[in-house]
């Protein structure tokens, strides 16, 4: 049983890599990433020696070596937090400062925190007080996150190796072998190789009791992404779990961007369709478990519904709990800011503390070519800069992840590197194009940053490792939530905050989540208007329009939404509808201003 309704989303590469053993075994589910074996290799390393536990290196010799250390990064990560899980089960009361921790960070209202002060507020016996633990207690989720575009082909030599050898094949084998039972969350969109490789796993089956050791967790932005998914899963015997609904713009990281669609519509469709889709995608499923063979489940799967992105307040996370139904609120950025929980090294997390709305900004420096969050400032970016002033741009390269672009190379080039940069700027050098164009594509050519290692390299320098290969350069990627919180934070101080029974956040010009989002699309619609002023064309008439009618129906959704509210947020409830107003009168005169352009061209 869970005993939170929140949970630490994964962040970045190394930010949440060992959260886990920070958490876990207080009853909090994590996400690690596994984007990097070599980072995970390098901390199993660590970990092995802080604990006394045998170590041998899995070098990049050894066969199927990136699943291998993925494999054995989850089982030492899984054992230890086991072990720390039964030692606080097994302390007594007046020994151990965890056992009090687990039950203070729990809300007042819990029910497992209000029978514990009950049966310790008098007499008891130890043994007895064990036997409860045993009997009520409950770890947190061990779960991990693949982004199934980062797919890199592999060679040996010129050599290409066979699908089942790409990066994120060889993660989802690495987690299919470990010793987890727990939930494979899958972002960045829909890879039918990959979901086609899972009906290799046992795991991800479930019993005729319905139990799947192996959960699939798909994080979506959007209802219809969500149903397309299912179905195709569905028809191989496999079952989405959990939705895990991200914003596409309030959030940390890679930004989705939706056309248009709002998170509060998009939690209402997910709430309506709740059943009929279970309905729907079960008998998809019972008919591909029929056809395979295999054992039918007893009665109709759970789907879970979660939530995350810009969650800020006590007040946000219980609405989306109440009004919603969401089984868990997903709580990212925050965390950065508290040691106990995440890995960030202390000149990163004082950025992050000094942080305002200026500071973070969406950027273009991913080489996936998706926007992305980032911090100004960051060392990693400072690296890139000194590099392109000594006229070098672009990076060496050491880990490849995102060697994904195949116009120079067969086994592809990350666009952030020195070689792909290089034959990108000598391409642009031979065409005769004005000194303002040139500045233009040369700076849109360099501005790509090294991320699959500057979002690891933290972890590293937290613990001291060598980062002789990666550099020292950071990369930090937090979401536009991070300008509230100013300081760093015990994990009770946080949990606390989340249940309403402190507040960290000093200032009061904090904007409600839904309405930080809608402004942040607003700039996010006008910035795509700019780009197509002067050369529209009929297919971004038709993006555009789209997008406007989507914010507009979203914006239709918020007003009813708060004007029909009886309870919560009665301080900011007038000054939100007030905003919506201005929104909905912007985005007419954008509607006209599309049609005049339109004509126009």
């Amino acid at each position: 049983m869970k005993q939170h309704s929140f949970h630490i989303p994964v962040m970045g590469i190394g930010f949440t890599i060992d959260t886990p053993l920070k958490v876990a075994h207080l009853g909090i589910d994590s996400v690690i990433s596994l984007v990097d074996d070599i980072l995970l290799e390098k901390l199993r390393k660590m970990y092995c020696e802080k604990f006394e536990l045998p170590y041998q290196e899995i070098t990049d010799k050894f066969e199927d070596f990136r699943a291998k250390r993925i494999t054995s990064y989850l089982n030492m990560v899984n054992k230890l937090a086991h072990q720390k899980f039964e030692a606080l089960k097994n302390s007594s009361l007046e020994t151990s400062q965890e056992i009090k921790e687990y039950f203070q960070l729990l809300p007042d209202s819990a029910t497992l925190k209000q029978e514990f002060l009950k049966i310790t507020s008098g007499d008891f016996n130890l043994p007895d007080l064990k036997k409860w633990y045993q009997e009520h207690l409950t770890m947190g989720s061990i779960d991990v996150n693949i982004m199934t575009k980062v797919d890199k082909d592999n060679y040996i030599g010129k050599e290409k190796q066979a699908v089942i050898y790409n990066d994120a094949h060889a993660a989802l084998r690495g987690y299919a072998n470990s010793d987890l039972c727990s939930s494979l969350i899958l972002s960045a969109g829909m890879n039918p190789r990959l979901y086609s490789y899972m009906e290799h796993f046992e795991d991800f089956y479930p019993d005729n009791n319905g139990v799947v050791q192996k959960k699939i967790v798909l994080k979506v932005s959007d209802y219809r992404s969500a149903l397309i998914q299912g179905k195709f899963l569905a028809k191989k015997g496999l079952w989405v779990s959990e939705y895990r609904i991200e914003s596409g713009l309030n959030c940390g990281g890679h930004a989705f961007a939706t056309d248009g669609y709002l998170m509060g519509p998009i939690l209402a469709e997910f709430q309506h369709n709740r059943e009929s889709y279970i309905k729907e995608v079960h008998g998809i499923l019972m008919s591909a478990l029929a056809q395979k063979n295999r054992s039918l489940p007893t009665a109709s799967l759970p789907l879970k519904i979660t939530a995350q992105g810009g969650v800020g307040t006590a007040e946000e996370h219980s609405f989306l709990l109440d009004h919603y139904q969401v089984d868990s609120v997903g709580w990212g950025t925050p965390f950065l800011l508290v040691p106990e929980a995440t890995t960030v090294d202390r000149d990163t997390r004082n950025k992050l503390v000094d942080a305002q709305e200026k500071d973070l900004y969406l950027s273009d420096i991913s080489p996936l070519g998706v926007p992305f969050h980032n911090l100004r400032g960051n060392t990693k970016d400072m690296e890139k800069q000194k590099l392109i002033d000594k006229n070098r741009p672009g990076s060496s390269c050491p880990k490849k992840f995102v060697a994904l672009n195949k116009d120079y190379k067969e086994e592809g080039l990350c666009t952030a590197s020195r070689q792909y940069q290089h034959l990108k700027i000598k391409e642009l050098e031979a065409e005769d194009v004005s000194k303002e164009v040139y500045e233009q594509r040369w700076q849109k050519i360099t501005e790509k940053s090294c991320t699959c290692v500057g979002l690891g390299t933290s972890a590293l320098l937290a613990y001291d490792l060598d980062t002789k290969t990666e550099g020292t350069g950071v990369s930090i990627c937090p979401g536009p939530n991070m300008a509230y919180f100013s300081r760093t934070m015990r994990l009770k101080e946080m949990t606390d905050h989340i249940y309403g029974q402190r507040n960290v956040i000093v200032r009061t010009d904090r904007p409600h989540m839904f309405m930080k989002e809608l402004g942040l699309y607003m700039d996010y619609l006008k910035n795509k208007l700019s780009a197509a002023e002067g050369a529209m064309d009929k297919k971004q008439e038709k993006y555009l329009r789209t997008f406007v009618t989507n914010m507009l129906e979203g914006v239709a959704y918020y007003q009813n939404l708060f004007g029909a509210l009886k309870e919560g947020f009665e301080s900011s409830k007038n000054t939100i509808l007030k905003e919506l107003k201005r929104e909905e009168e912007v985005l007419k005169a954008i509607h006209q201003e599309i049609g005049a352009m339109a004509v126009t061209h």
